[in-house]
Formats: C-alpha cells, sequence, structure tokens
C-alpha cells in the first residue's frame, strides 16, 4: 500500500527570516505537516481494515479523515515551494500574464488576494487557483484544508491562514503576517503550476 511521505524544505528554517521565523518553520513543517502526512497515512489504513470488516459505517467517518489531512498534506506541500528567500516583487511570465488579464493588474490582484487572505474565519487558505472548466484564475477561500474548493480548480498559490503559520511571530496580527508573506512569494514556482494546470485539460 502507498504512503504518503512529509517531504524535505526547499530551503533552510531560516531561509524566510526576518518574514518567517526559522522557529516557525521547524514546527509548521517538522510538527504540523508532519501530523497531516501521518493522518492521512492512518485513515487510509482504517479505511482498509474497515472495508476487510465490512465496516461501513466507520468508513463515512474515516472518509472525512482522510480528506481532512490529505488536504493539510497537499496544501502545505504547494505552500513550501509557493515561498523562496529569492521570491518577492511582482510576477512576470505566464502568472504575471495571467494575473493581468483576469485582475486587472498586479496591484489590484495583490489587495484583493489580501482581502481573501484576512477575510478567513477561523482556519482555511487564500488561494489563487486556475479553473480548468472556465479557464482562467480565481480567488477562493478553503476552509480548514479542503472545504469550498469547487471541482477542476487548480491550486497555484496558496496561503496558510491558520494560527500555527504566523502566531508565534505575529501573533493575531494577520495582516503584518501576509504583508511579510508577499515578500517570499515564489512566482516562479506558480508560474509552473499553472502552465501544468492549463496542461492538464481537465475538462
Amino acid at each position: 500500500m502507498m504512503t504518503y511521505t512529509l517531504p524535505d524544505l526547499p530551503y533552510d528554517y531560516s531561509a524566510l527570516a526576518p518574514h518567517i521565523a526559522p522557529e516557525i518553520m521547524e514546527l509548521h513543517h517538522d510538527k504540523h505537516h508532519a501530523t497531516y502526512v501521518k493522518g492521512a497515512n492512518t485513515a487510509v489504513e482504517q479505511i482498509a481494515e474497515a472495508v476487510d470488516k465490512g465496516d461501513f459505517a466507520t468508513i463515512n467517518k474515516l472518509e472525512k479523515d482522510l480528506a481532512f489531512n490529505l488536504g493539510g498534506h497537499i496544501n502545505h506541500s504547494v505552500f513550501w515551494t509557493n515561498m523562496s528567500p529569492e521570491g518577492g516583487g511582482e510576477p512576470t511570465g505566464e502568472v504575471g500574464e495571467a494575473i493581468g488579464a483576469d485582475f486587472g493588474g498586479y496591484e489590484t490582484f495583490q489587495k484583493m488576494f489580501t482581502a481573501n487572505a484576512l477575510g478567513v474565519q477561523g482556519s482555511g487558505w487564500s488561494v489563487l487557483a486556475y479553473d480548468t472548466l472556465g479557464q482562467r484564475l480565481n480567488l477562493l477561500q478553503v476552509f480548514d484544508h479542503q472545504g469550498n474548493l469547487p471541482a477542476g480548480q487548480v491550486p497555484v498559490l496558496l496561503l496558510d491562514m491558520w494560527e500555527h503559520a504566523f502566531y508565534l511571530q505575529y501573533k493575531n496580527v494577520k495582516p503584518d503576517f501576509v504583508k511579510a508573506w508577499w515578500n517570499v512569494v515564489n512566482w516562479d514556482d506558480a508560474s509552473k503550476r499553472l502552465a501544468a494546470a492549463k496542461a492538464a485539460k481537465v475538462f
């Protein structure tokens, strides 16, 4: 049976400082992300066991556990590569052109994305996704790790708005965290994800 594994960070814990503190990166990756990987693997194993026993009532709950933990694993895997110590600035290339076409320019997009992130209630993510049906970029909010993401939306850029992503450094001042995050956005990675989403031809 295939198991999910925790990916290595593509940079040191301290690489994104001062924008994101090393303590946050270590705790976030080694503890929180690792917990989601373990939870996803446990859910897969327990679903298989429940199937063997014919315990289909239990499977319903386990499938929800899998969706939550697998969502956490996938989102964080994208989140790490969406950031870089050489990040920041305005996007260029394919993602820059798409942002200009779908949001009227980077300045407007940045304001919209920031408002989207700060508007997340409780725990969730701010997501720039490519709509494979409408063939355009959309801004979405994901509740927890998996809720409210329509089918066919492929994440291009993710921002974790769970408190564990910022509280040690920014406390409850979310605007400061989002402002700092813009300095480490890896637009090259976002461009690659956009190109891959367009090539997927889901619809």
